[in-house]
């Protein structure tokens, strides 16, 4: 199988998605990883090391940049590392693609380069959510699309099923609606007329789920708009960060407390860890003809590593074949 990522997108590229790719592709022989971006900025980050006869680098001269208008971007810079790590996706040199640069332009690539698989209106972004039972929650929309139909997240919920099954192994996903009740009746527009739609999927719907709920592990499967989603996943962000803030200003209070944090640390680096982003490395684009995975943007080398991984697994496990299968029922 053959893996492209986007040496240049990211806070940290191409510093970081070299060290990943690395890493990665030491691991992971059976993968073959091209590393696409600018060779004159690669190549001397990869001097002096052992490069493995896995890793290659496929030069691209333009970057995509956090500024740039995706739609514009995407089409006049021809050679930017994302737009032909996408063009080598949809001329059969490459199984899967990775970048951490910008999401907009990643979802223009998707559309405009790699293409919709055939019956999905829109495609989504669907991260990992942490919970308490260690298990996860898998959440789409979560940036894609601002606006989406209720047909979109009927959608939504059969892709993201079919992604915990064939990715993680859970037989029987258990999918939610976000909203502002758990019964049937609440919610806007939106999520009055996606409800009945949920319920006639191939797809073990639970119901409403409201967004206090989520990290307790009560879904497997979070089905919302874009919008909503990305609000609900930069609040779960910013109050993860702000609890780590939190602690660490009353740990430093007094030597008393110093002592007890010292004795916490353990349980303290394992909380961190699990609602850490790099362990879960990327979040996939479903609904595209091939696999496109997403990174957070200031992904350091470990979550490109991820990322490789769990790009690996869903290849391995025929994820988009499965996803076009059950939508086309072919």
């Amino acid at each position: 199988m053959r893996i492209a990522i986007d040496a240049m997108g990211g806070d940290n590229a191409p510093h970081s998605n070299v060290d990943g790719a690395l890493a990665a592709a030491i691991e992971w022989q059976d993968v073959d990883i091209i590393l696409v971006g600018d060779q004159a900025q690669i190549e001397p980050l990869l001097h002096g090391k052992e490069i493995p006869a896995n890793l290659t680098i496929q030069h691209a001269s333009e970057i995509i940049s956090s500024d740039d208008e995706p739609v514009k971007a995407v089409r006049h810079k021809k050679d930017a590392s994302m737009v032909v790590a996408g063009r080598m996706l949809k001329e059969g040199h490459a199984d899967a693609m990775i970048s951490a640069g910008n999401t907009g332009a990643l979802m223009t690539t998707g559309l405009l380069v790699v293409g919709r698989m055939a019956g999905i209106e829109r495609p989504a972004l669907a991260p990992m959510i942490p919970t308490l039972d260690d298990v996860g929650v898998l959440a789409l929309d979560l940036g894609a699309n601002m606006d989406s139909k209720s047909q979109h997240l009927a959608q939504y919920g059969l892709m993201g099923s079919i992604y915990r099954q064939k990715v993680q192994g859970i037989a029987k996903p258990r999918v939610g609606l976000l909203n502002v009740g758990v019964e049937p009746g609440k919610g806007n527009e939106l999520t009055k007329e996606a409800f009945p739609l949920l319920q006639e999927m191939p797809i073990h719907f639970i119901g409403n789920v409201e967004a206090r709920d989520v990290m307790t592990g009560n879904c497997d499967v979070l089905v919302c708009d874009g919008f909503a989603g990305n609000i609900l996943l930069k609040t779960l962000e910013g109050t993860a960060g702000a609890m780590f803030s939190l602690l660490k200003e009353q740990f430093n209070q007094s030597l008393k407390s110093k002592i007890g944090a010292a004795i916490l640390m353990p349980q303290l680096k394992a909380l961190k860890k699990k609602l850490d982003y790099s362990e879960t490395g990327g979040a996939p684009l479903l609904g595209l003809s091939s696999l496109v995975m997403k990174s957070h943007g200031s992904s350091n080398g470990t979550a490109i590593k991820n990322a490789v991984r769990q790009t690996r697994i869903a290849i391995v496990n025929e994820l988009v074949p499965s996803i076009s299968k059950e939508i086309s029922g072919k």
